[in-house]
């Protein structure tokens, strides 16, 4: 959380050395994050919703269905070995953790910031990275609650310099970044777009895109995937750190 400034974007060159990408779900960092992944090789993605449920549903969920699943497929162990093929095209790590995705829980299950912080710390522990990259935390409830769980982690890890990436698609909703932004600037964490070094491979982006086999059916047919391909949509970045000293008087403006 350290104060960098105004570097007009500009970041220490060791910041990225060791690098953790939080992803909500199997492949939400490469969509949000992967040339970022491509330009530091070894970077560690740590999939937070990666747990099987201790039940699936009688009939598969609207998503899973349109990903080709049928009742009785272990659809997590499946993703599983995407997320795997995924990251190494991408020439990344993976951990995963056990929290289950929204879709197979009701509200009163799913697992709060709270819960999942621990988590998440124990991981950064185990990897030590110099550069924490997680979701902004757009419109979904397991990204919104990883980047609430992060959040919680920066204010008592001022020693790594923490990141929030835009979530693919969810970004392009009206509003919703700009909720994002507005919540962050009333916080002790500012958001600021940053020079990230990133390698712009859309090629290998998208080849490891493609590996969510499972999950391309839903992403065309509702998430605009092909449009977004064809696009090259940019990745974004933005620094999570405290404010300058005395610009907090902005926030009365």
């Amino acid at each position: 959380m350290a104060d960098h400034g105004i570097t007009w974007g500009v970041l220490p060159l060791d910041t990225f050395d060791r690098v953790l990408v939080f992803s909500p779900h199997f492949d939400d960092a490469a969509m949000g994050a992967g040339h970022l992944l491509l330009a530091h090789a070894g970077a560690t993605v740590v999939t937070v919703f990666a747990g099987p449920p201790d039940r699936y549903p009688d009939e598969p969920t609207e998503w899973d269905a349109l990903g080709g699943f049928r009742a009785g497929d272990d659809v997590v162990a499946i993703r599983r070995e995407e997320d795997a093929a995924a990251l190494d095209v991408l020439g990344a790590e993976h951990r995963w953790l056990d929290f289950v995705d929204h879709q197979y829980l009701t509200p009163e299950e799913r697992a709060t910031p709270e819960a999942m912080a621990p988590a998440m710390g124990a991981a950064i522990d185990a990897v030590q990275p110099t550069a924490v990259v997680m979701p902004m935390g757009l419109a979904n409830p397991d990204h919104v609650a990883t980047h609430d769980a992060g959040i919680m982690l920066a204010t008592t890890r001022p020693d790594v310099a923490w990141f929030g990436y835009q979530d693919a698609g969810y970004t392009h909703i009206p509003g919703m970044l700009a909720w994002r932004v507005s919540k962050l600037f009333q916080s002790e964490l500012w958001p600021t777009p940053m020079i990230v070094p990133t390698r712009q491979d859309h090629a290998r982006k998208r080849a490891a895109i493609e590996c969510y086999r499972s999950q391309l059916g839903p992403l065309y047919a509702d998430h605009a995937l092909a449009e977004r391909l064809g696009g090259s949509v940019p990745e974004q970045f933005w620094m999570l750190a405290a404010p300058p000293p005395g610009w907090e008087r902005m926030r009365e403006l």
